[in-house]
């Protein structure tokens, strides 16, 4: 890889590592629908001119509207709001390795949409790795009051892990932005009547105020286009690894930045849910010949701006 693409993955890994950070910081001032209404309203506000670039904008809405309903639904309004609500009482570090378990998820949601691959002994023992994993973290929490945030970030996960599937199989030919930005922009229209009903009465602290910017500026703007610039450097085979570092910087900047604790369980859960990851979304031989054939591809693709594919996870 050169070394505009290792600065890039490098960028990524904390553009996308930081946002459980902000979240819970921005909480403390905002309702989640405010914080949700703001972070899509910066982006999406950000990411038009890009995504207008070129024409055409309007005509992929018209002709994508039902997956891309879809999609907004299942990628952002729904998981974007759990995510929030539950770092009202999870720390960032838990939130962030629970969102780790997305990979093991997709495995799993994979073979519903027509995935016949054969599961094999190394992704099955991933799948358990990681499962197992997730029981750690978050079993000793079911008896108290947090057991509802850790359903919701589960859900969040889930919802990561199943919507890239459905802009793989319904809007392969999409172009990234033109369909992020119309998501977000529906995201930030549904979020607006409950953001203004809970607005503060006060003005929160500056720290509340610059994490709910860089939530809109720099880990939704930005990351999405560093992670295009990614993909044409790198393709998207290379890309998607980033989805295995996140974590780890999320667990680094709440224990660095918020003071949250390191748990030997914390620890535990990280190696099993990574390790799990990484095993149980390998590709097997017939798959790594195919994507060295089409590497070449998708690589071209991303330089005209057309079918890149839909990040797994817009955390």
């Amino acid at each position: 890889m050169t070394t505009r693409g290792w600065a890039l993955f490098g960028m990524m890994g904390v553009l996308w590592g930081i946002p459980y950070l902000m979240i819970k910081v921005a909480v403390d001032g905002f309702s989640p629908a405010g914080v949700v209404f703001v972070r899509c309203a910066i982006g999406a506000a950000l990411l038009l001119p890009f995504a207008l670039r070129g024409g055409g904008f309007f005509r992929t809405v018209r002709a994508h509207w039902v997956p891309m309903l879809a999609f907004a639904a299942i990628e952002i309004i729904g998981p974007w709001w759990t995510l929030t609500d539950a770092e009202r009482k999870l720390s960032s570090s838990m939130a962030g390795l629970l969102i780790a378990a997305v990979p093991i998820f997709g495995a799993f949601i994979a073979r519903f949409f027509g995935d016949t691959e054969k599961l094999g002994k190394r992704r099955g023992l991933g799948l358990a790795l990681g499962l197992g994993g997730v029981a750690v973290l978050t079993v000793p929490h079911l008896s108290g009051g947090d057991a509802w945030s850790i359903t919701e970030v589960l859900l969040t996960a889930l919802g990561y892990a199943t919507a890239p599937l459905i802009a793989a199989r319904h809007m392969k030919d999409v172009p990234t932005l033109r369909l992020i930005t119309p998501c977000l922009i529906l995201a930030a229209v549904v979020y607006a009547p409950a953001a203004v009903g809970s607005w503060p009465s006060a003005m929160p602290s500056g720290q509340v105020i610059a994490s709910l910017a860089g939530l809109g500026v720099v880990c939704t703007a930005l990351a999405f286009v560093a992670f295009l610039e990614l993909i044409r450097e790198v393709g998207p085979v290379r890309a998607s690894v980033i989805t295995y570092v996140n974590p780890a910087i999320a667990v680094a900047a709440g224990v660095a930045l918020l003071g949250e604790e390191l748990t030997v369980s914390v620890g535990g859960a990280f190696v099993l849910i990574l390790g799990g990851s990484v095993l149980a979304t390998a590709k097997g031989r017939a798959e790594v010949d195919e994507a060295t054939e089409t590497k070449g591809e998708a690589q071209s693709a991303g330089d005209s701006g057309e079918g890149l594919p839909a990040p797994a996870g817009l955390a």
